[in-house]
């Protein structure tokens, strides 16, 4: 099957420069995404021309603020652009909401690099922050050696980030108080990294979440960054800010399902009795609990997002019920929306299993972003510690690395 093209204009299209216009081109891409869905599964990673549309969108774009030359969404528009986006292909979603991290990071970095490398505002960048590699210090800067997994987006990144534990003369350098080491994040373009295909997984298939590896690979000391360190001061320059958006893949499957199968609804009956779904008790149920229960998730999630702008913007440090409230919106959307589908999964039977009905492949792709550390118990845990004035033992969903 040939991926559909965007409807041709004659023109390279002009990058949105606002809010509006970036979720207007969204939109018009659901149905291209959509059509691409079963091609995107296939190749396991986007397909390069699911990647021009989504570039050509702006969509990568959408958190470069307007200094920058970019259209300067918040978070609860980028979590939307995510969300219209999912609705279309859960995988692009994905990819365009990792890959729009460039300005975050880019807050991090020296302004030099932030200007002079970084400085495209459809710059996409993938990898792994986790230091699960070591960075062993030299002149100028770091050899760095290791293997990361989860690299979502890789296959079509221009730059890679890879968290590592700091060495030096062979041995590692203390962290602050209560961590296990030094850690740093090292930032090269992909070319500099080995990409391997080990992304054979039963969901979320075309988002090319890659293992990719380096040895002794020297990193300027510039390309490396702490989440603890920002250059500069503002609500997108702490360490969770690159967690914020992610609940719009969830919410936006979610709500891809249940239009699916109210629109199944109108022309389908009972086989045992003929009465239409329509007028059948269980069904209306399912759909009104279903409705239900999204509603209140996407409520909490964009009011919590609301709510933390705010407190942001006053420049105070939040209150542990303030901290954890984005938190828990973020672990409800994925149980949420997976609860979702699995109950219009079942609802729907035997017809939810063949080709070209989606619900399988939704099934599919929720369970595998629900095994996400951000969506496990660790979270809950990390929260609850939180509030109650122990020890999370996920600080950095909290926004807590030091």
């Amino acid at each position: 099957m040939a991926t559909p093209q965007a409807p041709a204009t004659g023109r390279t299209p002009t990058a949105p420069d606002t809010a509006e216009e970036l979720l207007r081109r969204a939109e018009e891409l659901v149905p291209v995404l959509r059509a691409a869905s079963p091609d995107i599964e296939e190749a396991r990673r986007l397909p390069g021309t699911v990647v021009r549309q989504l570039r050509d969108a702006g969509v990568f774009r959408m958190g470069v603020p307007v200094d920058r030359g970019g259209p300067g969404l918040d978070s609860a528009q980028q979590t939307l652009l995510v969300e219209i986006l999912a609705r279309g292909d859960t995988s692009a979603a994905w990819c365009a909401m990792i890959g729009m991290d460039t300005p975050l990071y880019a807050q991090f970095l020296p302004e030099s690099v932030a200007r002079d490398e970084l400085g495209d505002p459809d710059t996409v960048t993938a990898g792994l922050i986790l230091p699960l590699g070591r960075a062993d210090r030299v002149p100028g800067g770091y050899r760095v050696t290791g293997r990361w997994p989860f690299g979502s987006g890789i296959t079509h990144a221009d730059w890679v980030v890879a968290g590592c534990f700091v060495h030096k003369d062979g041995r590692p350098e203390p962290g602050p108080p209560g961590a296990p080491g030094l850690w740093r994040i090292m930032l090269a373009r992909r070319e500099e990294f080995e990409v391997l295909d080990t992304w054979h997984t039963t969901g979320l298939a075309g988002s090319g979440s890659r293992d990719y590896r380096a040895e002794d690979l020297f990193v300027p000391e510039q390309h490396s960054f702490s989440l603890g360190s920002p250059r500069v001061s503002g609500p997108y320059a702490t360490p969770e800010a690159i967690l914020r958006n992610m609940p719009g893949v969830p919410l936006g499957v979610a709500r891809a399902a249940l239009d699916h199968v109210r629109e199944l609804a109108a022309g389908r009956v009972e086989r045992a009795t003929g009465v239409p779904w329509a007028e059948t008790y269980r069904v209306q149920v399912a759909v009104g609990e279903c409705e239900m229960e999204l509603s209140a998730a996407r409520h909490a999630v964009y009011g919590s997002l609301r709510r933390q702008s705010a407190v942001l913007a006053s420049g105070r440090d939040p209150l542990p019920d303030e901290r954890v409230d984005t938190v828990l919106a973020r672990v409800n959307a994925f149980r949420v929306a997976r609860g979702i589908v699995t109950r219009l999964y079942d609802l729907v039977a035997t017809a939810a299993i063949y080709r070209p009905s989606p619900l399988d492949r939704w099934l599919r792709d929720l369970t595998t972003m629900r095994q996400h550390v951000i969506a496990q118990d660790q979270i809950l845990q990390s929260a609850g510690a939180h509030l109650l004035g122990g020890t999370p033992h996920n600080p950095f969903s909290l926004g807590l690395v030091p």
